[in-house]
């Protein structure tokens, strides 16, 4: 059970022929604003992957004939085991790319320590290859360099903003429990309406969140609305529709 990751998941990128930005000059609000939205898009998908997984279970629990608290059991190990699961798996992802970071950090501290001079020349070259006249472009990096030489060339060089390094263990708990604020959605609603109704209510009560979800993601995704939640919404009803036709089958051949 694992995060979508479509393209816009990435890490911001500028343009390598764009000109520096005075907003970003030295600093990268850009792309903190870019890490912003990059959690919040894996918070929605986490939490759509919670709603689709769950759903799944509990409905191909029912369509099998289950008790009551079978689908309980069911869903409430799918959720505990689910939001483990990505919680793991992004715990790892992040480690991977927050240990490649700090070691791009400390590689950069110890290049401005042995070659300060060296550096300020890489520096000043940057800028001039980003459009600014040889004076200017050394000048700026002169400036920027005596304010704050670090944040400069990892802004310029790395696109790093050392202060926005990703903590592995707060990506774990968001996605956990991201994961599990998705998954309560349909236990909720396979358990509270009578027996009789109860699938189909969890069917429409989990594509309507999965609407919404798809919507979310695609506005902040910059994606196009109505394919965006299309894709979700039919995704998300062709896995429950097989796994109450799957529990179904089941149920009146084993049970």
């Amino acid at each position: 059970m694992a995060i979508l990751s479509p393209p816009f998941f990435g890490p911001f990128r500028a343009a390598p022929d764009a000109a520096p930005r005075a907003d970003t000059v030295g600093g990268s609000p850009a792309g903190s604003l870019a890490t912003r939205l990059n959690w919040l898009r894996a918070g929605v998908l986490g939490a759509n992957d919670g709603i689709v997984s769950v759903a799944a279970i509990v409905v191909g629990v029912a369509g099998a004939g289950g008790s009551t608290p079978a689908i309980v059991a069911a869903g409430a190990a799918g959720l505990v085991g689910g939001a483990i699961s990505m919680a793991l798996g992004e715990y790892v992802s992040v480690s991977s790319q927050s240990d490649s970071q700090r070691a791009m950090i400390d590689k950069q501290k110890r290049e401005l320590r042995d070659d300060p001079a060296g550096e300020l020349e890489v520096l000043a070259g940057l800028y001039e290859a980003h459009g600014l006249e040889p004076a200017t472009a050394r000048q700026v990096a002169i400036e920027l360099t005596e304010k704050d030489a670090l944040k400069a060339h990892l802004s310029l060089e790395l696109n790093i903003v050392e202060e926005d390094v990703a903590s592995a263990w707060h990506a774990a708990g968001a996605s956990a429990l991201a994961f599990t604020l998705g998954a309560i959605l349909p236990l909720l609603a396979i358990l509270l309406p009578p027996e009789n109704v109860r699938v189909p209510v969890t069917f429409l009560a989990v594509l309507v969140a999965l609407a919404l979800t798809g919507a979310l993601g695609a506005r902040l995704g910059g994606s196009r609305l109505a394919r965006a939640t299309v894709r979700v919404v039919t995704g998300g009803a062709a896995a429950l529709f097989v796994t109450w036709l799957v529990g179904t089958l089941l149920g009146t051949s084993v049970f």
